[in-house]
């Protein structure tokens, strides 16, 4: 009778560590420079905007990331370069928002420590007053002036970067938002 408590014992314990395994946070990577990475990067879930007409003023482009529990390390700052598009889209700084959760699931306001444009580069950067832990959703919400006003596919690069003085951007997909010209009609 006591070895088959042991041994339900001890096949408790190695049954409980080998559950617990999977569901440990991962650390971040150090790369031989120093630089940090994410262990596993965040997730590009979905680009969208509510308005796909040309030429409307004052519009959001809506970007949702999701950090994963196994990241190693929160998200700092977010990158949007303008890869494709019959003309640039310039965004309003000001107005940039970010968020917990999703576009038709909102949660609490988040703090943006800088908003800057680089026009040179097409990019556009958002840096998290603090920085997202893993496990979170966040969605960025771009102003812009006016959508574009030709119609077509515009593809945004979207990359990540953890907190730290020198981290590594991984790139996590492209954004992709669709305008269409106006239907007109005629008389």
């Amino acid at each position: 009778m006591k070895y088959v408590t042991n041994f339900f014992s001890t096949l408790f314990v190695v049954s409980t560590g080998l559950y617990l395994l999977p569901h440990s946070v991962a650390n971040a990577v150090t790369l031989s420079n120093g630089t940090i990475a994410f262990a596993q990067p965040p997730r590009l879930v979905s680009a969208s905007t509510p308005y796909s007409d040309t030429s409307v003023p004052n519009t959001t482009y809506y970007f949702t990331l999701e950090v994963p529990v196994t990241a190693g390390e929160p998200l700092q700052q977010v990158t949007f370069n303008q890869i494709e598009g019959t003309e640039d889209i310039e965004f309003n700084q000001k107005d940039t928002f970010a968020f917990e959760g999703t576009r038709n699931s909102q949660g609490s306001k988040l703090a943006l420590k800088a908003v800057k444009a680089d026009n040179k580069q097409q990019t556009f950067i958002v840096t998290f007053d603090t920085p997202i832990p893993p496990g979170k959703t966040v969605t960025i919400g771009l102003q812009t002036y006016r959508n574009p006003f030709y119609d077509g596919v515009y593809l945004f690069g979207v990359k990540a970067f953890p907190s730290g003085k020198q981290t590594a951007g991984q790139f996590l997909g492209i954004g992709r938002l669709q305008f269409y010209a106006p239907m007109t009609t005629e008389n």
